[in-house]
């Protein structure tokens, strides 16, 4: 059966890549962004500002797929309470407000990113480890869709990989971070599928997911995501260690490693 599926961040990067896939599938879509490009199909708004506007375009809605806000893991405070923090809880009100079934909020492996010099496999039921604004603003936006679930408006948290905006969105050392940034890869392909089943999935109350594609040598979970919604990747690649990205991530091994010895040494100060 066709769905009707409002896109937050629709002219953004996997925006436009959602509304080609969903066009496919026949179901309605309902989008709003910014719109610095003034796409035609989409209703402009700004989503950090409540507004009945935009808010009455969830009426109904078989999913909110929420992909707007600020992408960057170099955002400051500032940026991130407006645009991340303040807008969920604004699509959260909306949500309940009109009644949309469930919302998929794009969250982000940057929650996760202190375990990266780890050996843990890498689930959702280990805490998060935020180290940037970005982080902590994504983890704050699964904890008010925990609210929300408990309100009775379903809710999945993806835990996005590594998307590039690139076109073709191909794998390899090109890639920022490392062996740590090429293990997190999800293909177009991939990403769009896995959307596909959030909206799809049944009985799902509550959820936080990894979403990356079928890489080997990950330690990323993807085994829950697959029995949650039905999850079924077709990509995959390994990571490309060369001479450079081995230097670079012994390099900054030893740097997060001295930033922890630092920050153990100002709590044992504070206390």
């Amino acid at each position: 059966m066709p769905k009707t599926v409002v896109i937050t961040g629709a002219t953004g990067s996997i925006g436009r890549k959602l509304r080609a896939h969903f066009s496919t599938l026949g179901w309605t879509l309902r989008l709003l962004c910014l719109n610095p490009a003034n796409d035609p199909e989409v209703q402009t708004a700004d989503l950090s500002i409540y507004d009945e506007a935009w808010a009455r375009l969830f009426a109904g809605a078989d999913a909110v797929i929420h992909l707007a806000g600020v992408p960057s893991p170099l955002a400051s405070w500032e940026q991130v309470q407006r645009l991340n923090i303040d807008m969920m809880l604004h699509i959260a009100r909306a949500a309940k407000t009109y009644g949309a079934k469930r919302v998929v909020f794009a969250s982000s492996n940057w929650t996760m990113v202190g375990y990266r010099f780890g050996t843990e496999r890498l689930t959702t039921d280990l805490p998060p480890r935020p180290l940037n604004p970005y982080g902590v603003s994504k983890l704050i936006g699964e904890r008010i869709g925990a609210s929300l679930a408990a309100e009775g408006v379903s809710f999945i948290a993806l835990r996005i990989g590594y998307c590039q905006h690139e076109p073709g969105n191909l794998p390899g050392a090109h890639m920022l971070y490392g062996t740590w940034g090429q293990l997190m890869w999800v293909s177009d392909r991939d990403i769009c599928h896995a959307m596909e089943r959030a909206v799809l999935a049944e009985g799902v109350h509550f959820a936080v997911l990894n979403l990356m594609s079928d890489n080997p040598g990950m330690r990323w979970d993807i085994e829950t995501t697959k029995r949650v919604i039905g999850y079924a990747p077709q990509d995959g690649a390994a990571a490309v260690v060369t001479d450079s990205i081995a230097r670079q991530e012994d390099s900054a091994r030893r740097m997060r490693e001295l930033e922890a010895t630092l920050e153990q040494g100002v709590m044992e100060a504070e206390w």
